[in-house]
């Protein structure tokens, strides 16, 4: 067994060697094509920003719409902009089983065999085929970030958590971009299960 002492130590100089990462959770959401927003709230209709997000140039909506699956169906899922190409809706597992979607962990974008379900909005209603999953739990930085951090795009690490409900997270995705802000993204279960809130902050390790 590890001397607490010396654990206090170990976590000190982690904490010394690499940046804290803070924590963005992810609850259910939607994205959304410019042809799917024109059906949902009417033609030629843009987002109305609600909130900024941590990642630079995205934003929370004011518009809502309703996901209806085979067994249930959820009220007030946010839409996050801006646009994106196609559509897609992420959730968490405990929605899938609310809804009745089988949405499978995958990275953003990779919606092959994924799960389908059907947004209701104001105007009309869109059917997502293949197009829902349950994020992979992934880390946002700039190049910046992953030369100070020694990681590299599509890296797969593991993060340490603090507090009472202290966690490791495994398997995280490491996503580059210039226009990335350092964050760690996880949905609401993960962070549950860790204790964790927004703005709090992991740890690199391994």
């Amino acid at each position: 067994m590890i001397d607490p002492q010396l654990h206090q130590e170990i976590a000190s100089r982690l904490s010394l060697a690499s940046p804290a990462i803070p924590v963005g959770i992810s609850n259910r959401h939607v994205h959304l094509a410019q042809q799917d927003i024109d059906v949902l709230f009417g033609k030629g209709y843009s987002l109305t920003p609600l909130k900024p997000l941590r990642q630079p140039g995205q934003f929370a909506a004011e518009e809502c719409v309703t996901v209806v699956g085979p067994k249930g169906s959820l009220t007030r899922v946010r839409v996050l902009g801006p646009t994106r190409s196609v559509s897609q809706l992420e959730i968490s597992r405990a929605d899938c089983f609310t809804l009745g979607v089988k949405a499978p962990v995958r990275e953003s974008g990779q919606l092959e065999n994924a799960g389908s379900a059907l947004l209701i909005g104001p105007a009309g209603h869109v059917e997502l085929r293949s197009q829902v999953i349950c994020a992979w739990r992934h880390i946002h930085m700039s190049p910046q970030d992953a030369r100070q951090l020694n990681v590299t795009n599509g890296q797969k690490v593991s993060v340490r958590s603090n507090g009472e409900r202290q966690l490791a997270f495994n398997g995280v995705l490491v996503r580059v971009r210039d226009d990335f802000a350092l964050e760690f993204h996880i949905d609401t279960e993960e962070a549950n299960a860790a204790g964790l809130k927004n703005g709090a902050q992991v740890m690199l390790i391994g």
